[in-house]
C-alpha cells in the first residue's frame, strides 16, 4: 500500500510516520515539501505520489494567531482538505482527515456526538469546520476524525507547558471551566494504523463503506485544572518540580485573541460501534504517555 502522509513534523504526524511503516510505503511530507496554501503544490504532490490512501495530519493549529491570520488558517484548514478530497477522488484514493472539538461552541454540558450541530466561535474552529464541509462536498472515499486536546511529550503542547512551568514556578494558575477529552497522539496514530490494517485487503471499498465523520478522543472528560494536577502526579521526574500549588482560575481571567469554547468533550461511541476499537480513558492514556515517552 502507498500512503501519503501530510504533516510529518506535527504531534500526530510524527507518531503516524512510525506506526504506518508496517502497512506499506509511507511517503511522509511537510512544509516546504508541500505547501497547503498552494493548490498547485497539493495537486502536484498527489499526482507524483500516486497514493492509495492520503492521511492529512497537517493543520494550522495556533488558535490565537489564527485570529490575525484568518486567510492562512482557512487556506490550510478549510480549502486544502477539499483539494485533497478532489485529488483523492481523481486518483481513486481514500482520504483520512483529522478535525477538532473546536467546531462546537461549548454550550453543552454533556459530551458532543456527531449528531450535534457545529457552531464554532473562533477562526480556528470555523476553518476546521470549513475543511470538514469541503471534504464531504467533493470527497468520494473519506474518513474524518474529530479529536480533542491532542498532546505528546515530543512537541510543545499543554502537557509539556505544565511540566515546564512546574520546574520554574512555585504557583500556577489554571482554568477550571474549560473541559475536553485529552487525546494522546500516539494512541490516535496507532488506532488509525489499526483501521487501515483492518481494511488493507481492499482499502478503498472498506473506507467507502465506513465513510463519514467520527469522534475519536480520549474517553471521558476533564477540565484543565484537574488535567494539570494529573500531569504533575504522573510526572516521571517529579523531583525536578518546584511547584507548590495550582490555583483555579476562569477563562475570563485571561485575555486571549481567540475565544475558547468551555465544554468540548467528545463522545466516541459511534467510532467504537463502527470499528470495534475504543480509545482508552483519558487518565490511562496520560499515564501511558508519561511512562513511555
Amino acid at each position: 500500500m502507498r500512503i501519503l502522509l501530510l504533516g510529518k513534523h506535527g504531534q500526530l504526524g510524527w507518531e503516524l510516520h512510525r506506526t504506518l511503516q508496517p502497512l506499506g510505503e509511507v511517503i511522509a511530507l511537510d512544509y516546504p515539501e508541500i505547501d497547503l496554501t498552494s493548490p498547485d503544490s497539493i495537486r502536484d504532490t498527489v499526482q507524483k505520489s500516486h497514493p492509495e490512501v492520503i492521511i492529512n495530519a497537517a493543520a494550522y493549529t495556533d488558535v490565537d494567531r489564527a485570529e490575525s491570520e484568518p486567510e492562512i488558517a482557512m487556506a490550510v484548514n478549510g480549502i486544502a482538505p477539499g483539494l485533497l478530497a478532489e485529488q483523492a477522488t481523481s486518483y481513486g484514493a481514500g482520504l483520512i482527515h483529522y478535525s477538532t472539538d473546536y467546531v462546537f461552541d461549548g454550550m453543552k454540558s454533556t459530551s458532543y456526538t456527531e449528531l450535534d450541530k457545529p457552531n464554532p466561535i473562533n477562526v480556528y474552529g470555523r476553518s476546521k469546520l470549513a475543511g470538514e464541509q469541503s471534504i464531504t462536498k467533493v470527497g468520494d472515499v473519506y474518513l474524518i476524525f474529530r479529536t480533542s486536546w491532542v498532546y505528546s511529550l515530543r512537541r510543545a503542547c499543554f502537557v509539556t507547558k505544565v511540566l515546564e512551568r512546574s520546574r520554574s514556578q512555585e504557583t500556577m494558575r489554571m482554568v477550571s471551566d474549560q473541559t475536553g477529552s485529552p487525546t494522546w497522539a500516539r494512541m490516535l496514530a496507532e488506532i488509525t494504523a489499526q483501521l487501515i490494517a483492518k481494511g488493507s485487503q481492499d482499502i478503498i471499498p472498506w473506507i467507502k463503506n465506513h465513510q463519514g465523520i467520527y469522534h475519536l478522543a480520549g474517553n471521558g472528560a476533564v477540565n484543565r485544572l484537574d488535567l494539570a494536577k494529573a500531569i504533575l502526579e504522573y510526572d516521571q521526574n517529579s523531583e525536578e518540580q518546584i511547584i507548590k500549588e495550582i490555583l483555579p482560575a476562569l477563562t475570563n481571567d485571561f485575555s486571549t485573541p481567540a475565544k475558547r469554547p468551555l465544554f468540548t468533550a467528545l463522545n466516541s461511541g459511534k467510532f467504537l460501534n463502527a470499528f470495534g476499537i475504543g480509545m482508552p480513558n483519558w487518565r490511562l492514556n496520560l499515564q501511558m504517555a508519561m511512562s513511555f515517552e
